[in-house]
């Protein structure tokens, strides 16, 4: 039952009142409140409003700012991680482009699929394309 996972959700956080979820907390959670999927899990816990680490956020696709801001927050957990925990941000931003490609989000897919061929360019790429996108809605208003 959805309201009785948010409440024991609630309770656990009330009780062990940690700084910020991360993933610790997220397994001990997935224990805690099973069976649950991870995503259902994640969405509870961004309701939450409490913070959460990178690898427990996700990538967020609601818009191409809460993408750009997920993934550049991905990026830094990739870079300063082990084999180990770049492999975990891979298999989260590869889940989110098989996401997008589910629900036909195609500049989402784009922006997913650049930062998975090469992260350390992605930050660049974004600028980029952020100017493109600019300036190309300045070019077809003028005509």
């Amino acid at each position: 039952m959805p309201s009785s996972k948010r409440a024991k959700l609630a309770e656990w956080i009330e009780r062990h009142t940690p700084s910020v979820i991360g993933l610790p907390e997220f397994e001990h959670l997935k224990e805690a409140l099973s069976p649950i999927s991870e995503s259902y899990l994640r969405k509870l816990l961004r309701d939450s409003g409490f913070p959460l680490a990178p690898l427990v956020d996700g990538v967020r696709q609601s818009n191409l700012g809460a993408l750009e801001l997920s993934l550049l927050a991905l990026l830094a957990e990739y870079q300063s991680g082990d084999a180990a925990k770049r492999q975990a941000v891979r298999k989260l931003v590869i889940t989110a482009k098989d996401h997008a490609r589910w629900t036909r989000k195609q500049e989402n897919l784009l922006w997913l699929t650049t930062w998975l061929e090469n992260p350390p360019l992605f930050p660049a790429w974004a600028r980029l394309r952020k100017e493109i996108a600019s300036g190309g809605a300045e070019m077809g208003a003028s005509r």
